[in-house]
């Protein structure tokens, strides 16, 4: 005999994938929170760069925009993937960093661009006139496809960096950042 528990919901296949992800800009405290619950797993947990919390001076700085990749089931946001930060150290010069994304959702690296181009297009509209970023040694050659260019190599949290400058001209300006963008996921071939 056959309990409740024991019949399938469904035939359906049980490794579920997104049909789309939303990048814009965090708008809501469940997204933040999110967001520093994620740069904590890959920081801290994963990477070990930082002790209990990744959190420093650029998270109180009043320029700060957090923002996030999430999987949408059915037109809503279902979990936070991904998510940078950016902010204006001075006027016109703008930083990105704490780039993450969640482990399961790294299989090609379609979430880290698009999280990419809302920073810089975003930051273009406010009137970025310079895009800077320490990179993790291992993450240069996608900034470099991007349109990035090296201006030093540093180690910083014991690991290499590079200073990073992205090529303005390739991020038209995105006025509506909170809106952002959708995106499909890329299958692999």
């Amino acid at each position: 005999m056959l309990t409740a528990s024991a019949i399938p919901w469904c035939d359906l296949a049980t490794d579920y994938r997104p049909q789309a992800f939303r990048v814009q800009w965090a708008s809501d405290g469940w997204m933040l929170r999110e967001a520093a619950a994620l740069r904590r797993q890959v920081f801290c947990a994963e990477q070990g760069l930082f002790d209990g919390d990744d959190r420093d001076a650029i998270d109180a700085d009043p320029s700060l925009h957090t923002l996030v990749a999430l999987s949408v089931l059915a037109g809503e946001a279902d979990q936070m993937v991904g998510t940078v930060r950016i902010h204006e150290a001075s006027p016109g010069l703008w930083w990105g960093s704490r780039l993450a994304v969640r482990r399961a959702f790294r299989q090609s690296s379609a979430l880290g661009t698009e999280l990419i181009r809302l920073a810089v297009s975003s930051a273009h509209a406010l009137g970025c006139r310079e895009f800077l970023a320490h990179v993790q040694a291992q993450n240069v050659p996608l900034f470099e496809r991007l349109h990035w260019q090296v201006l030093d190599e540093m180690v910083l949290h014991g690991r290499m960096h590079a200073l990073m400058r992205a090529g303005l001209a390739h991020y038209p300006p995105c006025g509506s950042p909170y809106a952002g963008f959708v995106v499909s996921p890329r299958r692999p071939s």
